[in-house]
């Protein structure tokens, strides 16, 4: 799978200014440049970077100084609402973190060279006092890889990615993608109300987001809720009105049946 994290493309210096920039509009948790392991569509700061790289004011010859005492005049222009926010810098994220994180979830590593990986991006961000994305998302990769081996491990490490996601803005999308980890593990209990209630307003994320995998993962989910929590009727309505979402975010049909088997499997009554 695609991991997680902006590409670097430092060589660029539209793209770099954008990068140490925070008063566009766009805070971290919301950018993008080109993540399509969360975003399934290019989001507003993609597009403002598109524009800035494109922006006549920018010709071909000048050098990096002439670019960077351009861009301002440039990003002013094409979002001026960002001139009336004030600056949210972070602090700069170490190579050591990123190839941990790609390490990790990336291929052709073991599965235990993968938890090292993991468990040393996290410790990393807990060196460093992060408490924005970047921790957040080293718990949601240490959880991905335990939830087989330590299902309980796994859980908490989604709590805690929940917790920093929520203290980082623009990270509704984020939080949704935690959201269905948690809602998986309440149904496996069989925990129906607590699922329901994780998921409350998830489905609003994901058609914000157009992400179409991710709104029929939410439904399907509820739908599992809303059955071993009694309420069949409401649960078939919904499951069946997430199939053509499915369908489109899926692709073929056994892909859909797949994902559908996957969560049908997680309930107790259907072990």
């Amino acid at each position: 799978p695609n991991v997680w994290l902006s590409n670097n493309f430092s060589s660029n210096n539209v793209l770099q200014f954008g990068q140490r920039g925070r008063s566009f509009g766009y805070t971290d948790g919301s950018r993008s440049l080109f993540d399509d392991n969360v975003h399934a569509v290019l989001t507003g700061y993609d597009m403002l970077m598109l524009r800035a790289y494109y922006a006549p004011e920018l010709q071909m010859g000048m050098t990096r100084a002439d670019v960077e005492a351009a861009l301002p005049a440039v990003f002013a222009r094409l979002n001026p609402q960002g001139e009336a926010l004030a600056p949210r810098y972070a602090t700069k994220t170490p190579k050591g973190y990123v190839d941990a994180i790609q390490t990790a979830l990336g291929p052709g590593a073991s599965a235990s060279a993968r938890l090292n990986a993991a468990n040393t991006a996290l410790a990393i961000a807990v060196e460093a006092g992060w408490t924005d994305h970047r921790r957040a998302f080293a718990h949601y990769a240490k959880g991905r890889l335990m939830q087989t081996s330590d299902p309980r491990g796994a859980f908490a490490n989604f709590q805690a990615a929940n917790q920093f996601y929520a203290q980082t803005p623009g990270t509704d999308l984020h939080r949704t993608y935690v959201a269905t980890h948690l809602a998986a593990h309440a149904i496996y209990r069989g925990a129906g109300q607590q699922a329901l209630s994780t998921l409350d307003g998830k489905t609003t994320h994901a058609v914000a987001g157009e992400n179409a995998a991710l709104l029929s993962t939410v439904m399907l989910l509820q739908a599992e809720a809303l059955e071993i929590s009694g309420n069949a009727d409401q649960a078939r309505s919904v499951r069946l009105d997430s199939l053509g979402w499915a369908r489109y975010g899926f692709g073929p049909d056994w892909a859909v049946r797949a994902k559908i088997h996957e969560i049908r499997a997680l309930s107790p009554a259907n072990g």
